[in-house]
This record gives C-alpha cells, structure tokens and sequence, in this order.
C-alpha cells in the first residue's frame, strides 16, 4: 500500500506542478521575444556574395570590392549584397545583368540612394530560372569614381 500512495502523492505533485512548469516557460518566452531581434528564429548569416547574387539572378561586378553578403530565412528567403564597384560602370552592370528588366533610375528608390532598379511585379520580374521572387538594386554614389550598391533578393 505505501507504493500505491508514493504513486498517488507522485501524481498530484506533478500535476500540482505543472501548471508552475508552463507559467515559467511562458515568462521565459516573453522576456526572449522581448529582448531579441529575431526571437522566432531567422537572425542573418554571412554567405559568399557569389550565392546571395545568385538567388537573384546577378553574379558579382568586375571591380567589386568590400564585399558583405547576408541570408536570413525564416518564412521566406532574404539575400542582402553590399559591395563597393567603380561608379562609370553601374548602368552597364545592371543592363547586362537584367537585360529585360526596366532602366535604372530613380523612382522608387530607398531614401539617399542615386539610382535604383525594382524588378518586383507582373510587368518586370526577375528573369527565369531565378530563385528568388523580387530583386531591388539601390546605388549610392560615394564620389566621382564609387558606387556603393545594395543588393536585395527575396521571396513574398
């Protein structure tokens, strides 16, 4: 009989127990989503630069250099580039890169950048056989021979 009762007693302390158990957890959970910047997971990754530009349909410029490149996946898929190339050869880059893509320009641009492409609707995809579902080029003009490109290719 006192195994029968170690039993019963064992049994109300664990569900007695429980209830605390969950609770710590939660608290747990909200102090991480409250302090972390990717609290479900996802946070960004160093990659080549050759895979990042990849996922777009874009392989690294000749002259490029002080290169960075980022995945962050969770959802969906985030390729970042950032890289430095000489400024006089921006436009023949992009146009060689996304033949069928509309002209650079600068409607639509993320704020301080000089020139920018968007290839993200029906009309101006990202060419086929490319990963990813949208691709946003913003350039910035750092003097009279840089150009400081970034490099975004996701999925929606």
């Amino acid at each position: 009989m006192a195994a029968g009762g170690w039993t019963r007693w064992g049994l109300f302390a664990l569900v007695g127990a429980l209830p605390a158990l969950v609770v710590v957890w939660l608290a747990v959970a909200v102090v991480r989503f409250a302090t972390s910047d990717y609290p479900l997971g996802g946070g960004p990754e160093k990659v080549p630069c050759a895979e990042a530009l990849d996922f777009g349909g874009a392989k690294l410029p000749k002259g490029a250099y002080d290169t960075e490149c980022t995945v962050q996946a969770w959802l969906d898929t985030d390729y970042d580039a950032s890289f430095r190339m000489p400024r006089a050869d921006v436009r023949d880059w992009l146009k060689a890169t996304y033949p069928k893509g509309p002209a650079p320009g600068t409607e639509y641009c993320d704020e301080g950048a000089d020139l920018c492409l968007n290839l993200d609707s029906e009309e101006h995809e990202p060419p086929a056989g490319v990963y990813a579902n949208a691709v946003t080029v913003n350039v910035t003009y750092e003097g009279p021979d840089t150009a400081r490109v970034r490099f975004s290719a996701f999925t929606v």
